[in-house]
C-alpha cells in the first residue's frame, strides 16, 4: 500500500512534506514517490488538512465472474426500462400539460437510471462523454436533455 495525492484537492499546505519520514512527497510536482513510501505508514494521509492524500493498494483482487442467469435477467430488465424510457419520452413530447410533461420527464430520467444500473450489473456501461453521445445520436438512441 502506498500514498497517492489528488492534485485537484491539494491546497499546498505541505504538511506531508514535513511529516514524511522518507521524503517520498514532492510538493513541487505534486507526486509521491511510491518506491520511497513506507507500506501502510499513512502519516501524510493523517496530516493532510485538505484530505488530498489517500492510500492505494498495490494489487486489487480479480472481480468475480457474474452469474450468466443474473446477466441475462439484468439485460432483460434493461430492455424493459429502455422501452419504458422511450414511452415516457413520447408522453413528454405529446402532452400539452406542463405538469404531465414534467412528470413524464421525471419518469424518463428514472427509467434511464434504472436501465443504466441494469446495464452495469449486466457487465456493460457506456461512458458519459460527448463522443458516446454523438454515437447514440447516430444510432438514434434517445438521450435525456440536461
Amino acid at each position: 500500500m502506498y500514498a497517492s495525492r489528488n492534485i485537484s484537492l491539494c491546497t499546498k499546505d505541505c504538511l506531508c512534506l514535513f511529516i514524511c519520514p522518507t521524503g517520498a512527497t514532492d510538493t513541487e510536482n505534486g507526486q509521491i514517490d511510491k518506491t520511497q513510501c513506507i507500506d501502510g505508514c499513512r502519516m501524510c494521509v493523517d496530516a493532510c488538512p485538505s484530505h488530498a492524500i489517500s492510500l492505494v493498494f498495490e494489487e486489487y483482487p480479480e472481480p468475480k465472474a457474474k452469474d450468466t442467469q443474473l446477466v441475462g435477467s439484468m439485460l432483460s430488465f434493461l430492455e424493459k426500462k429502455s422501452s419504458l424510457e422511450a414511452l415516457a419520452a413520447g408522453l413528454a413530447e405529446s402532452s400539452s400539460d406542463p405538469g404531465a410533461q414534467k412528470l413524464a420527464k421525471a419518469l424518463q430520467r428514472s427509467f434511464r437510471i434504472l436501465g443504466e444500473d441494469c446495464a452495469r450489473e449486466g457487465g456493460f456501461m457506456l461512458p458519459q462523454c460527448n463522443p458516446v453521445r454523438d454515437l447514440k445520436k447516430d444510432l438514434d438512441i434517445i438521450d435525456i436533455e440536461e
